[in-house]
């Protein structure tokens, strides 16, 4: 088990107002999953997504990641325990501009205090990996969008982490670069990476192997496989 949350309520206060934004969510996510949580704006994804990432705490409710109790850490231990089990893929890439991308993605192992050697030979391994090994000494101002995701993509498994947490993966590129995102997805997915994916996008979502949707804070299905091999089981 890689995701356990249990119970999960995220309230915010606004002025002498409290805003409930989550509202008793419960799921879980096995290892080697494909998952996408899928909602309309404003349905409270982006707070789950947060809560999940260690980047934000629910007011109430029990949450595990990889078997650690996360509520029970306190802000350093969350802090290291996101650095070491999880790779985080936003829309807009998060790159640093002035790096090459073999730099931005040594990034993490730096914070991992990981020896520059070593450093660079795993973000070279990591781009590899997503197909970029020729453009190492590039910086982001000379890839395109969907090389910039692929290069954001190898930064968040360069540390190994036990979940891919992606945000809207897809949504600053064009569709083309945006179908091969999805087949690297899956293709690290096929690789044993477990996958969670938010997205608001009917199409995106597909491509996971289940899909959680989310809507006015609560879950409202679950276990919802993927139409599409359903139809194709039923021709």
């Amino acid at each position: 088990m890689i995701l356990d949350l249990q119970n999960i309520f995220k309230d915010y206060q606004q002025d002498k107002l409290v805003v409930p934004v989550l509202k008793d969510v419960s799921f879980q996510v096995e290892e080697g999953e494909y998952v996408a949580i899928m909602g309309p704006s404003g349905s409270g994804k982006t707070t789950l997504m947060n809560i999940i990432g260690c980047l934000d705490r629910p007011t109430s409710g029990n949450y595990q990641l990889a078997g650690e109790d996360v509520l029970k850490c306190r802000d350093r231990e969350m802090s290291d325990l996101r650095l070491r089990s999880i790779g985080f893929v936003f829309q807009s890439f998060h790159l640093l501009p002035r790096q090459t991308a073999l730099d931005n993605v040594a990034l993490p192992l730096s914070y991992a205090g990981i020896r520059k050697k070593e450093r660079r030979e795993r973000a070279a391994q990591a781009l590899e990996r997503v197909g970029l090994g020729d453009r190492m000494t590039f910086k982001p101002t000379q890839l395109s969008g969907g090389q910039k995701q692929r290069v954001a993509i190898a930064r968040a498994m360069v540390n190994n982490p036990k979940l891919l947490l992606a945000d809207e993966p897809t949504g600053a590129l064009d569709s083309k670069s945006g179908e091969q995102i999805m087949q690297l997805f899956q293709q690290l997915n096929d690789e044993g990476v477990t996958v969670v994916m938010i997205t608001h996008d009917i199409n995106i979502a597909s491509k996971a192997k289940r899909v959680i949707h989310i809507i006015d804070g609560m879950i409202t299905e679950k276990n919802d496989q993927v139409k599409g091999s359903k139809e194709a089981e039923n021709e």
